[in-house]
């Protein structure tokens, strides 16, 4: 009994096999996270600001797509949306590695497949999230998010332990293989799923535009959901900015190799899977609300003690504060999936997602070009400082709006359409 009840929803086969499907997606997922710049950084000789076009690309999806993406996939079966856009994702990544073996692979070659996939990203991320709902029930929430936290966690943990050799044995480019093939199996796997969605009902006469200002309006009116994707959105600018000279960082400035860097990002998925088997405890003690503000407060100063970090020890001293943000992060993220959720009517979940999306990862494209023109003129460490400075400042519209002191989920979905504020109290 009491292991059937550690189990919980890995007892129900359709959750079980979306958790083994997220284990591989995620997998393929972190190695591209590591391969892809080292295939710029090492193969091409890529410079600061290239990197930081990179990066840009890879994440440019949410700009291009972000709010009509939401408006499709709830005309959609949301399974149908994952499956497809995994099986694409591993055919375009399969490309890199032909086109080194045939020597045609340049720096605007990753920016297109980078473009591509991030692209696909969006539509996979907005179906993902809006199947889960359907396929545990709402009750089941914190439960289902926190789970496939930690899965992704054990990945984010895996996947750099594994790509760090394999780019020191076979090089970055043939790396991006196993990437593909993960992401692959996932796509496969989610065919497998035996519970379907019925096919949403559209309107006599659905219009894109209409129902995209539906979903903007929905996330603006409420205080809650619009404090959570403005702090997203400040959160994930500066979260960039860091990323895109992190590696430049170790690997010019520490002078770290490959598998190095790799126990580095390994010990941040640690943090993450920490923090995904804590978060549901967190967010019970600190309040569903508080817990989302607080989980960055405390964490994110910490990233500071990397660009004070010197070749040696000191540089996995560091790596701690690191892996902290990576665990106030996944319970930050838990806590407030769960209540973006719970508070939006079956039928808006698809563009609620989407909207949330386009505005809190908005910034990401201009992260990455800000990164990249940062480390050209204040150089990596520099741009490590600026990054730090401002993920910790986007705790503010969380801590200014009612988060601050609310401590449980939504138990009623939001009216869609109700006056300013009336959903939050």
């Amino acid at each position: 009994m009491a292991k059937s009840s550690r189990l919980g929803l890995l007892r129900n086969r359709d959750f079980g096999r979306l958790f083994a499907a997220t284990a591989l997606g995620q997998l393929g997922d972190r190695i591209i996270f590591l391969a892809l710049p080292l295939v710029a950084i090492a193969a091409l000789r890529a410079d600061e600001f290239q990197v930081g076009i990179l990066t840009a690309m890879t994440s440019a999806g949410s700009l291009l797509v972000g709010l009509p993406a939401g408006a499709w996939v709830d005309r959609m079966r949301k399974r149908s949306v994952m499956i497809g856009t995994d099986l694409a994702r591993a055919l375009f990544l399969s490309t890199i590695p032909v086109a080194w073996w045939a020597g045609l692979l340049t720096i605007w070659w990753l920016y297109a497949v980078a473009l591509i996939h991030g692209v696909l990203t969006v539509f996979f991320d907005v179906a993902y999230v809006s199947y889960l709902p359907h396929l545990v029930g709402r009750g089941h929430l914190v439960e289902g998010n926190s789970k496939l936290s930690a899965i992704r966690s054990v990945t984010s943990i895996s996947g750099p332990t594994v790509a760090g050799p394999l780019v020191g044995l076979v090089g970055a480019p043939v790396t991006l293989l196993v990437s593909s093939a993960g992401m692959a199996m996932s796509g496969l796997l989610a065919i497998t799923i035996r519970k379907r969605e019925e096919q949403p009902e559209l309107g006599e006469h659905p219009k894109l535009s209409r129902e995209i200002k539906e979903g903007l309006k929905f996330v603006v009116k409420y205080p809650t959901l619009r404090a959570i994707v403005l702090g997203d959105a400040i959160f994930n600018l500066f979260l960039v900015m860091y990323q895109s000279m992190l590696l430049v960082f170790l690997e010019r400035e520490i002078g770290l190799q490959s598998f190095g860097i790799g126990l580095i990002f390994s010990g941040m998925g640690c943090g993450a899977l920490l923090g995904a088997l804590l978060a549901t405890r967190v967010s019970k003690r600190v309040g569903q609300g508080p817990v989302i503000w607080l989980a960055s407060l405390v964490t994110c100063p910490l990233t500071v003690l990397m660009p004070l970090a010197r070749a040696g020890w000191s540089v996995y001293v560091a790596a701690i504060g690191l892996a902290a943000l990576s665990l106030g992060g996944v319970v930050r993220v838990v806590a407030q999936s769960s209540f973006q959720q719970a508070l939006t009517p079956d039928r808006l979940l698809g563009r609620m997602s989407a909207t949330a999306r386009f505005v809190s990862w908005g910034g990401i494209p201009v992260g990455g070009l800000l990164g990249g023109a940062s480390g050209s003129v204040f150089g990596a460490a520099g741009t490590l400082w600026i990054g730090a400075a401002g993920m910790t400042l986007s705790v503010l519209p969380n801590f200014l709006s009612p988060l601050r002191t609310m401590r449980a989920l939504p138990t009623e979905k939001a009216p869609e359409f109700a006056r300013w504020g009336v959903a939050d109290g």
